[in-house]
């Protein structure tokens, strides 16, 4: 069970954790052999984990200025970095060939999404197959958001209704390494948290090797909510989801759309410094950097950053983490 820590512990060295592990990397050429790693290992290494998240781009620049992201964020050694599926799996392509390019030419271990939503069994097992060619072996397995235009989920036609059918269909297909995701504030269609936790204790048992968590802003949702999983029979690793705040009222849509809440005091000070986007990104990295350390000296396995395929942020936390705590 992990250690409580204060939501705020300020920047003081780490107590009990071992420095973060920096993993090589190393181009692979086309065509050449590239090695199989499953995130499960290195969570088992006892190094806390730093990593990415990325949607596909739809556009050539997008495409562009995500290869920028991914080229200033390649030299902090992340464990690995993950590609999102898109809303209603509208870019499951993109997020197949997206996950490919960044083991292949970037030498970084990448983990695709997989949703339930807009894709039959057959379609996800040929993304599976395509995944396996491509030395991918890992997967984050989501049921999803309903489709756009729809406000509710629904079954699609020979395809899976719930994340926990996904995990165990992924896991009959192969050797995969499979996360999902979890709710610290539970998730938004449950009826309560005690049936959130519930339904996460399924997808942990139908396979699942590690869980990360939907964004949140105080530290002691995550450490209650670690303590009511594990007494809940629920004990792989936990790894802490943060989205570092660089936009008002982005960061209001976002936690709208997921459930999840931003501590009264964080808010009076964004709202403060709206009409000035240097200072809300300054306080967005400042409570982001202490968050982070804060959950790693309280027993994190590690940090996932929601970077919104952005760099900047993301790239000054870590940088702020690893020079302060020396990780």
């Amino acid at each position: 069970m992990a250690k409580r820590a204060d939501a705020t512990p300020g920047t003081r060295a780490l107590v009990g954790r071992r420095a973060a592990r920096s993993y090589p990397l190393t181009p692979a050429p086309s065509g050449a052999s590239v090695e199989d790693v499953r995130i499960r290992d290195r969570l088992e290494s006892g190094f806390p984990v730093f990593s990415f998240e990325f949607f596909p781009p739809k556009t050539p620049e997008g495409d562009a200025k995500l290869w920028e992201a991914l080229e200033e964020l390649r030299g902090l050694s992340p464990a690995f970095v993950s590609v999102t599926w898109g809303a209603g799996g509208s870019t499951r392509a993109r997020t197949v060939d997206l996950t490919r390019r960044i083991k292949a030419e970037l030498g970084i271990e990448a983990m695709a999404h997989l949703t339930c939503t807009g894709a039959s069994a057959d379609e996800i097992g040929d993304a599976l197959t395509t995944l396996r060619e491509a030395k991918v072996q890992n997967i984050l397995a989501l049921r999803g958001d309903p489709p756009k235009g729809s406000d509710r989920f629904e079954r699609p036609k020979d395809g899976f209704g719930f994340a926990s059918e996904l995990v165990g269909y992924v896991k009959a297909r192969g050797d995969f390494c499979v996360g999902a995701a979890c709710y610290p504030e539970g998730h938004v269609e449950a009826s309560s948290k005690y049936e959130d936790l519930h339904n996460l204790k399924k997808k942990v048992d139908a396979g699942v090797d590690f869980l990360i968590t939907q964004l949140f802003f105080d530290n002691r949702v995550y450490f209650d909510f670690v303590d009511r999983a594990r007494a809940a029979g629920i004990h792989v690793p936990i790894i802490p989801g943060l989205m570092p705040i660089t936009n008002v009222d982005q960061v209001r849509r976002f936690t709208e759309m997921c459930g999840a809440s931003i501590p009264p005091a964080l808010l009076d000070a964004l709202e403060k410094r709206r009409d000035h986007p240097e200072r809300v990104h300054e306080l967005g990295v400042a409570h982001a950097t202490i968050q982070a350390l804060g959950l790693i000296q309280g027993g994190a396995p590690g940090v996932h950053f929601y970077t919104l395929n952005k760099s900047s942020a993301s790239r000054d936390i870590l940088t702020a983490m690893r020079t302060s705590a020396r990780l």
